[in-house]
């Protein structure tokens, strides 16, 4: 049995994971008292005794506790942003391709990808690898996610009965275009150029959308809207909770995901114009999911246990 400790389990991923885990008889799972969670010494004691820890922590504390971390044979996988772009550690992204999976298999160092990163890597990472996409080109993505993402305060403000009407509609952040996702958007789709990224946070609990559009003319040859599909679906081929399809009812909602671990790709436009969506649950796929198939992976476990 494999001891797993949960480093932030208060939060809103760190809660997801422990109450897909907690019904597993091949896991035990190692808490800590309210008066020591946030023991230093408790914690390091916690994370040295456990085959794995998960860390739902924000990214100073995350690298906090790595650094308390001795136990050579103790898998990390980070829910954080502090680990996505650094060189020795593995991206959590098992459907890229086969190396990515083996990497993570065979990795003690595991950076669990960001939601919106996640949508827009397995829209852009394929085109690129195939040589459809040209590495320089200029892109623009737009997507929009559930309160969910906000973390506790933001959760709290828009589920508050005297919250702000502004609430009540779409709104756009990262106005500086530097949201924390967009270097791992960058390094791990394969562009030369950081993405100009706009994303909104919505009234309702969970579920995203990541949209990009390009001109047709963007790609290295004449590409349909059912080819583009083909090629998705022949990356994808084998990978369970990856889909490709076609929308067909004339809108894209984000939230039927919801509850999942599955990432879908739907290939929209026209012969001029080409609109890639990526759907996904931010609270699964987008994290606490993604931390749980890549557990599994490293532990030689089906990648589906507990998803």
């Amino acid at each position: 049995m494999k001891k797993v400790f949960i480093d932030g389990k208060a939060g809103t991923t760190g809660l997801r994971i422990y109450e897909r885990l907690e019904k597993r008889d091949d896991i035990l799972l190692v808490s800590l008292s309210e008066s020591l969670r946030k023991s230093v010494s408790a914690r390091k004691d916690a994370l040295n005794d456990a085959d794995v820890a998960i860390l739902c922590l924000p990214d100073d504390a995350a690298r906090e506790a790595v650094s308390l971390i001795e136990n050579k044979n103790t898998v990390v996988i980070d829910a954080s942003t502090a680990h996505r772009t650094h060189a020795d550690w593995v991206y959590g992204f098992p459907e890229l391709s086969l190396a990515h999976r083996e990497k993570i298999a065979n990795s003690k160092r595991i950076a669990n990808p960001g939601c919106y990163a996640s949508g827009f890597i397995a829209l852009i990472y394929p085109l690129i690898k195939n040589g459809i996409l040209p590495a320089d080109t200029k892109v623009i993505c737009h997507a929009v996610s559930g309160y969910s993402g906000a973390g506790k305060k933001g959760i709290e403000a828009y589920e508050s009965k005297e919250r702000d009407c502004a609430l009540d509609t779409p709104r756009l952040y990262a106005l500086g275009l530097d949201h924390k996702h967009v270097p791992e958007m960058k390094l791990h789709s394969g562009l030369k150029l950081s993405p100009i990224f706009t994303p909104y946070v919505c009234d309702y609990y969970a579920g995203m959308t990541v949209n990009v559009p390009l001109h047709a003319s963007a790609f290295k040859h004449s590409v349909s809207v059912d080819e583009l599909a083909e090629i998705y679906s022949a990356h994808y081929s084998g990978c369970r909770f990856v889909r490709v399809g076609k929308e067909t009812s004339g809108y894209i909602s984000a939230n039927t995901l919801n509850g999942t671990n599955y990432l879908e790709i739907l290939v929209n436009g026209n012969k001029e114009q080409l609109l890639l969506t990526a759907r996904l649950d931010n609270l699964g796929k987008g994290a606490s999911g993604a931390a749980i198939q890549n557990m599994n992976i490293a532990l030689g476990l089906d990648e589906s246990v507990s998803l």
